[in-house]
């Protein structure tokens, strides 16, 4: 038996199964869920992999990437970084106290790197003679020079002595021997405490004479001087001079040394065809730094 319903209608007949009209039966799903799929069976020929890639919601950030990302550029901006103050020590060591105490030099010129040197010597009048590296031997006993050998010059010249001319001035050779050299004899002798002052022609109307090429010597060169005596007297270049002979640098070439001295003596310059004479001398200034024997 059934009760009425309110409005005097007779009541539905149940639905099938004995459950409420209008709902099926069986278990109800989660709230807020929709029905669950079954898997797709396994193909044959593929893999079954795992969840299928699912991207992120729109505005929503990876804070994994942003992190990786950070670092990165931390990286590059530290290599930065020490790189340019790498630059800074190397650019200025002093200042990180990394520089030696090594002297700096100052830099050359690039026209004195590859101009020639000047082999002049150039000095006021009153100003001693060049002197060659090498430190000079004692002074020996006068004994008459008699024999000028300068290897490198190709000068092998005997030697006679000279006196004063007429004029005051030191005599030169004869011009009919041009292979001889003149000793001033009122002077030292080659190894002796002092100057020895020997002369000899640039050339003459035949051709070249013993000087001819004493412009070419230089420093450090040798000069070798026979005496009497059987010893060899051993003389260092310490330079070479030229001077016009209005200006002859008299104390420099005459003046008391010391030490034993020889100082050659012949005429460079322009020749004058009006006087029949060059307008300058060239002078070489040698020391004595070692003897031998004969």
């Amino acid at each position: 038996m059934t009760s009425p319903t309110p409005d005097g209608r007779p009541p539905r007949p149940p639905a099938p199964g004995g459950g409420r009209q209008g709902r099926p039966h069986g278990p109800v799903p989660p709230y807020g869920r929709g029905p669950v799929r079954p898997p797709y069976p396994p193909q044959p020929g593929y893999q079954q992999y795992g969840r299928p890639y699912e991207e992120w919601p729109d505005g929503r950030i990876d804070g994994g990437r942003v992190l990786r990302s950070v670092l990165i550029l931390a990286g590059v901006a530290g290599v930065i970084t020490v790189l340019v103050g790498l630059l800074y020590m190397v650019a200025a060591p002093e200042q990180y106290g990394l520089a030696d105490q090594r002297t700096t030099l100052p830099p050359r010129s690039q026209m004195n790197a590859t101009a020639p040197a000047d082999p002049y010597f150039q000095a006021p009048a009153t100003v001693p003679p060049p002197q060659p590296s090498i430190p000079a031997a004692p002074a020996m006993q006068p004994s008459t020079p008699v024999r000028l050998v300068i290897e490198r010059l190709g000068v092998n010249a005997p030697i006679r002595s000279v006196g004063l001319d007429r004029q005051g001035a030191i005599e030169v050779p004869p011009v009919g021997n041009p292979n001889l050299v003149g000793w001033y004899r009122s002077g030292p002798t080659a190894g002796e405490a002092g100057p020895a002052i020997m002369l000899g022609h640039k050339d003459t109307k035949s051709g070249s004479a013993v000087f001819s090429r004493l412009d070419e010597i230089r420093n450090g060169d040798v000069i070798e001087v026979h005496r009497k005596d059987g010893v060899i007297a051993v003389f260092t270049v310490g330079g070479l001079e030229q001077a016009e002979k209005s200006v002859f640098p008299t104390q420099r070439v005459y003046g008391e040394s010391p030490n034993p001295q020889l100082h050659l003596i012949t005429c460079g310059g322009t020749y004058d065809r009006t006087t029949g004479h060059y307008t300058d001398n060239v002078i070489a200034y040698a020391t004595m730094t070692g003897t031998r024997r004969e």
